[in-house]
């Protein structure tokens, strides 16, 4: 699924984790969710020390997968696969789930750690949309 610069670039920035998470995968018997299994074996061979993959997720949109650091409240899901323009929203979701800083102005995090309530966020990309990737990592960053 991944050529092996791809491969190799992305081994190089999976060296940045330093929290370990897992990625859980609510799969069916689509063609769709066989390649989102090897594009999650993928990631998951690069970097094995930090990220663990589960494949029994039982999430209704399927097939789909979460990424969440152990014990916190709040998780990530990717529904579909994240390729094209949308693997760097991927990527960047994989490094700051592992402990990565994003790269933002300090102002702009403490606002977003101000917001009071709990908040749930369903984003719908079009792989023609230029903004999507924009709108995918706003929110990953929340």
């Amino acid at each position: 699924m991944l050529d092996q610069d791809l491969k190799s670039q992305l081994a190089g920035y999976l060296q940045r984790v330093t929290q370990p998470f897992e990625m859980v995968a609510s799969l069916n018997d689509s063609d769709t969710a066989r390649q989102m299994l090897e594009l999650l074996q993928t990631i998951q061979s690069l970097r094995s020390d930090m990220i663990t993959l589960k494949t029994d997720g039982n999430d209704a949109r399927k097939p789909s997968f979460s990424l969440q650091r152990a014990g916190a409240s709040n998780s990530l899901r990717f529904a579909g696969l994240p390729l094209g323009h949308e693997f760097t929203s991927l990527v960047l979701a994989l490094l700051w789930t592992g402990g990565h800083p994003p790269k933002v102005e300090a102002d702009v995090i403490e606002s977003i750690r101000a917001l009071d309530g709990n908040f749930n966020f369903d984003v719908y990309m079009s792989l023609t949309c230029h903004n999507c990737p924009d709108v995918v990592q706003a929110l990953s960053l929340m």
